[in-house]
């Protein structure tokens, strides 16, 4: 396997992708994961007016960089909640942005509604999911769905284990959906990765590394909370999945800087300076290294 992390790691510093993916490598990875989530959020980038030449620009800095961009991330929302349309409109500019920038897979989330049954959820997001699909196979795209993290909300389904997870991608049955498996997610539930990944077997496509206490969705590094990393390795190891070890390890060792307390004065420590991430994120970079080389299946 090849590691690959999330140009996400980066929010807080970079003004772009093509930014935050010179970082990405700095820090020893070749492989990235275009997270679209700023983009959307600042109207920046694939959702600029030049988007086109936007897509270029990146792919001129990656092959200059000698990087590979291989998966991407479309913007969480309101899929199933869109009277007009635009949150839509907003994911098929991802999937056409991941035809012109040659990447083959994109999450796109499933979508949720207070008061709606498993049967009628699966035939909503079939409705959502539709248009991309036809528009994916177009532009030789795969659509990615993931196991999202367990949420208790009173009349709220959320497809958050491997069994419904498979029960959606069997019940919209097209040649282009698949799953990408989210570790932290997995190990809010109560079965082990192992157990998840045999029940998801060839319909895992990608994974999105990261780690918590069990409790919330912290998005920790490997080894930093109570995910078992033996468990999950045998998990895909069983299940022959080859593809990307790609990290979604947004918080890193140190917390968002939205998180400290206030403080009126001046600040020179609210932003970890960004000399030191990069060396946090190279620390993770070994991390995925060290992991598959204990399994025998490390690639450069």
């Amino acid at each position: 396997m090849k590691l690959a992390t999330t140009t996400g790691d980066f929010g807080a510093y970079a003004a772009d992708a093509i930014e935050a993916i010179g970082y990405i490598r700095e820090a020893g990875f070749r492989y990235a994961d275009i997270n679209f989530g700023k983009d959307h959020f600042r109207r920046i980038g694939i959702y600029s007016e030049d988007w086109r030449s936007y897509c270029a620009a990146l792919c001129a800095r990656a092959k200059e960089l000698d990087m590979g961009l291989v998966q991407a991330h479309a913007p969480m929302g309101k899929p199933l909640d869109d009277p007009d349309g635009s949150f839509l409109a907003d994911t098929m500019r991802c999937v056409h942005a991941c035809g012109e920038l040659g990447i083959p897979n994109l999450v796109i989330h499933s979508g949720y509604l207070p008061g709606i049954s498993i049967a009628e959820t699966y035939a909503r997001n079939a409705e959502f999911y539709a248009p991309l699909l036809t528009a994916a196979a177009e532009c030789g795209v795969n659509v990615l769905v993931e196991n999202f993290n367990k949420m208790c909300v009173p009349g709220m389904y959320w497809i958050d284990n491997a069994s419904d997870l498979r029960g959606l991608i069997e019940y919209i049955g097209h040649p282009n959906f698949h799953a990408v498996w989210d570790a932290g997610h997995g190990n809010l539930q109560d079965m082990p990765q192992h157990e998840e990944l045999a029940i998801l077997g060839s319909h895992v496509r990608a994974l999105h590394i990261q780690d918590n206490m069990g409790d919330h969705d912290t998005h920790l590094v490997p080894m930093c909370g109570t995910l078992n990393m033996d468990s999950l390795m045998h998990g895909l190891q069983q299940i022959g999945y080859t593809g990307y070890f790609t990290f979604e390890a947004l918080s890193s060792f140190v917390g968002s800087e939205k998180n400290r307390r206030a403080f009126n004065g001046e600040e020179k420590l609210r932003k970890f300076p960004l000399e030191l991430r990069i060396r946090e994120e190279n620390l993770l970079y070994e991390i995925g290294r060290v992991t598959l080389e204990a399994y025998g299946c490390f690639e450069e």
